[in-house]
């Protein structure tokens, strides 16, 4: 099918980007083939991202660590998935798409091979990293393949394929990984991999091909020699790589009162002032290809739509993070049965996204990025209610009202970020909105961990005035309970002793119930902020300028 660059129109098109002659090409494959091919290696990354999260008791046990040094299991992950993303569309310049992700697949295989099989923490940290790396680079790989594989009008469709890919899998994710660790042995987690990166490799070397203008750069570099930005490659690793340390070891560190998270931080913001600055010099001098494609943000289109992949981010990881950890510290639901509350809207997620595709073709995509805002914006305030008597079936129920508005989301910000653009810059635009959802997801894991903690102390120190005898109605509660504890075991103690027993239980019971209560508000100020933030973004969806005619409805 044919592809082409869409150009805005002209009262939206910055001054200096000229228009850009329409260039035809149809791929050798049917394009759904080609999609299907490259939605597979992705789907598998974004499961692994999350099903490790449920095994981390297991693999501290399993390797003799402790709960906190599991951690860096996941860490280690996401700091190179993070590096590597801004890097992947770079490098896919000089030795091709197709050739790059094929080389992440590999190394992401081989790598969760060595992670099943790694003998110590050390060395799974090690090997997460560079499952991290080749990781990181399948996810823009493939946005790039379906921005150029598919025309313009039928993107939302593709980009729907590739949606499923990457909100499908965190639902599934830690249901399958609790079933593994509860079944088989952690080390499943990373062997699952290995076939299904055998089976992308073979085949993407028979159906994916580069398109000519690809073929090109990747020739032209060949002819004019390598000059990679080795800086700007150094600077990208130390901005977010300090970030993503940062914000996973931030509130578990104290956060600033913590010197290593202090350090992290300054090194964090003048690496990203000196990456800026470099990027744009190389930029000015045209000597050589810079590692960050900064002009795109001159475009409204896509600078909105970057921040808008953050929001998304920010909420759909912090709330799935967030319903398990409810249920599981709070309900006493198992790992298993905390991802099922999570499953079913994986499920509408999946009858929504091709619903989308469709529309997003004839419909004008901000008019669905308004109703999945405020859709996403009703569900979390409908999500406020959370409380200790919930139903399994309301707690699914709140996931799926959420997931609903999701969908008219995601399909929408990738179809807008790639208007304007010019064929050689689709690896840029996939590489940035990739970054953006995933630093949105890690800031808003981040977020909720520290305002649970924080409020959760607030709210226990507000509702601890009212436990002291100088109140009657506590009084009257601990004798009440008192009462029912000595009744239960009076006739294996009697006398005072036992009466004496029942009064500490009676107050330790008060004081569960007050932690479970102060938890339980925390939540509910965690999802009233969550939907502030989200109801925010509608005003700015006025300012994406208007699409093309081939991207709305009646067109």
């Amino acid at each position: 099918m044919a592809t082409a660059t869409l150009d805005l129109p002209e009262n939206n098109l910055p001054a200096m980007a000229p228009a850009v002659p329409e260039v035809r090409w149809r791929p050798r494959i049917n394009p759904w083939i080609v999609a299907m091919t490259v939605t597979l290696a992705t789907f598998m990354e974004t499961l692994d991202s999350s099903i490790a999260n449920v095994a981390l008791p297991h693999i501290a046990g399993g390797l003799g660590a402790t709960q906190d040094e599991a951690t860096w299991v996941l860490t280690a992950y996401l700091v190179a998935n993070a590096v590597i993303l801004p890097a992947g569309a770079y490098m896919t310049t000089f030795i091709g798409r197709k050739k790059f992700y094929m080389i992440c697949v590999g190394l992401f295989g081989i790598s969760s091979a060595m992670c099943g099989l790694a003998p110590s923490l050390p060395l799974l940290v090690f090997f997460r990293i560079l499952q991290g790396i080749g990781g990181g680079g399948l996810a823009p790989s493939e946005q790039a393949i379906l921005a150029d594989t598919f025309p313009p009008e039928r993107r939302g469709q593709a980009f729907a394929m590739y949606g499923l890919a990457v909100v499908v899998a965190p639902a599934i994710g830690p249901t399958l990984g609790g079933y593994i660790t509860d079944n088989f042995d952690w080390r499943w987690i990373f062997f699952i991999n290995v076939p299904i990166c055998l089976l992308s490799l073979f085949l993407t070397s028979r159906i994916v091909e580069d398109p000519p203008w690809v073929a090109k750069q990747v020739a032209d570099h060949k002819k004019n020699g390598i000059d990679l930005d080795l800086l700007g490659f150094g600077l990208v690793g130390l901005t977010f790589g300090s970030l993503e340390f940062v914000l996973d070891k931030g509130q578990e560190d104290d956060w600033f009162s913590s010197h290593i998270i202090a350090f992290f931080t300054i090194t964090m913001v003048v690496a990203f002032v000196v990456l800026i600055w470099w990027e744009l010099k190389l930029l000015h001098d045209g000597k050589k290809k810079p590692l960050l494609n900064l002009t795109l943000f001159k475009r409204r289109s896509f600078a909105i739509s970057f921040l808008l992949m953050f929001v998304l981010g920010f909420s759909l990881y912090g709330t799935t993070i967030l319903i398990p950890q409810f249920v599981q510290t709070l309900l006493g639901y198992t790992a298993e049965l905390a991802g099922k509350v999570l499953s079913p809207a994986g499920f509408m997620m999946m009858a929504m996204m091709p619903v989308v595709g469709v529309l997003v073709g004839k419909v004008d995509p901000r008019k669905l990025l308004a109703y999945g805002f405020t859709m996403l914006t009703l569900s979390l305030i409908y999500m406020g209610q959370l409380n200790l008597n919930l139903s399994y079936g309301q707690l699914v129920f709140m996931r799926m009202f959420q997931a609903s508005g999701l969908a008219f989301i995601f399909i929408p910000i990738n179809t807008i970020a790639y208007i304007g653009i010019k064929q050689n810059e689709s690896n840029d635009v996939s590489g940035l909105t990739n970054l953006a959802r995933n630093i949105g997801g890690s800031c808003g894991t981040a977020f909720m961990a520290t305002l649970l903690v924080r409020r959760s102390q607030a709210h226990e120190t507000s509702l601890g005035r009212y436990m002291n005898t100088g109140w009657q109605a506590f009084n009257d509660q601990v004798r009440a309970l008192a009462g029912l504890f000595r009744a239960g075991n009076g006739a294996m103690a009697p006398g005072a002793g036992p009466s004496q027993g029942a009064m500490h239980m009676a107050m330790a019971s008060i004081y569960n119930q007050l932690h479970r209560q102060a938890a339980v508000l925390a939540y509910v100020d965690i999802i009233r902020y969550l939907t502030l933030f989200c109801a925010c973004m509608l005003p700015l969806l006025f300012f994406i300028p208007r699409p093309p005619k081939g991207m709305r409805g009646g067109h």
